[in-house]
């Protein structure tokens, strides 16, 4: 026989009453929509391995910033998508560099936008690795050089935050003595602390065409085995100056975002990852999930794990269901 005079059902009688004594509350303030911009004109087309998402030329982001608007997204993460790429990666540092363009560009159309820029190489080498080579293995040290010049360059384009997603160590000393030796102070780090050599990043690689040319990137990023080695990184990240502390994918890695958060006092990013959307919106067009239920359970569990920001592919969907008060 149970005690009838604690029953828990008496707090889950009404919707009203389940918002009111609701643990997780979630905010658009906290969300972030990664965007990708594109050399050259008039492109605006859908990403094949990102339903839903789409390549920006610079002249077309007035059609990313109003959709954003139109649903209440203020704050993006860029990638950018050169025309040209060689051995050194010369086009992330480049002063009229795509995502420098890019910066310009949308503080033009909406100087409220707050923009965070992806720091990495990847994307910018022939080779597709995320720094410099030496043989055929990323030399750490020279490439903090570069993962430096390129988050001064995008400061002085006009970004809010930089964030560093390449795993050398050191990077994000190197990149906070840059910019504070060039008056940037003000720009804060947000740390790909513990990014994972992950099978959820598939999709993202197409978008932004940074698959390597050859062997894996995981003498740099994580071995999924390893929770311990990730929180010794982020601690390494905290020392050297970082601002936000960020778990790389979410959704098989929620564990890791709970002990990060329960370890360290700066704020909790989570990045919802491109094979984690991809999933979703796979399933869903089989028929097999209800797509808008799962995009919001997912993004509660990240938040209730003790995510303080979310980075998601989903951030305007998500924004208009808190606003609708189907989430929140």
């Amino acid at each position: 026989m149970f005690n009838d005079v604690i029953r828990p059902r008496r707090l889950r009688t009404s919707d009203n009453l389940r918002r009111l004594v609701r643990e997780t509350r979630i905010s658009p303030d906290s969300l972030i929509w990664p965007v990708f911009v594109v050399e050259g004109e008039n492109i605006y087309r859908e990403i094949p391995s990102l339903p839903g998402q789409f390549h920006y030329s610079p002249d077309q982001l007035d059609l990313m910033v109003q959709h954003a608007q139109a649903h209440g997204v203020s704050r993006v993460l860029l990638f950018g998508l050169p025309k040209d790429k060689d051995e050194q990666g010369s086009g992330a540092w480049d002063e009229n560099g795509i995502v420098q363009q890019a910066i310009r560009k949308i503080k033009h159309l909406d100087p409220a936008m707050y923009i965070v820029t992806d720091v990495c190489m990847c994307e910018y080498t022939s080779h597709g690795h995320c720094g410099i080579l030496c043989g055929h293995e990323v030399d750490n040290d020279q490439t903090l050089t570069v993962l430096a010049k390129t988050a001064l360059s995008h400061a002085r384009a006009g970004a809010d935050m930089v964030a560093p997603s390449d795993m050398m160590d050191g990077r994000v000393a190197a990149i906070r003595q840059a910019l504070d030796e060039n008056g940037y102070q003000n720009v804060p780090i947000m740390s790909y602390a513990a990014k994972f050599a992950s099978s959820f990043y598939g999709p993202f690689r197409e978008a932004a065409g940074s698959a390597p040319s050859f062997g894996d990137r995981r003498a740099y990023q994580m071995d999924p085995h390893n929770g311990r080695e990730a929180m010794r990184e982020c601690a390494l990240d905290v020392q050297e100056g970082a601002d936000i502390l960020m778990i790389k994918p979410a959704m098989a890695y929620l564990d890791l975002v709970r002990a990060a958060r329960e370890r360290f006092d700066l704020p909790i990013a989570c990045y919802a990852v491109s094979g984690e959307y991809a999933m979703i919106k796979a399933a869903a067009k089989a028929g097999l999930i209800d797509e808008h239920g799962i995009l919001c359970e997912s993004a509660v569990c990240m938040y209730r794990a003790g995510a303080d920001i979310l980075i998601t592919y989903y951030a305007c969907e998500l924004a208009d269901a808190i606003r609708k008060g189907e989430i929140g």
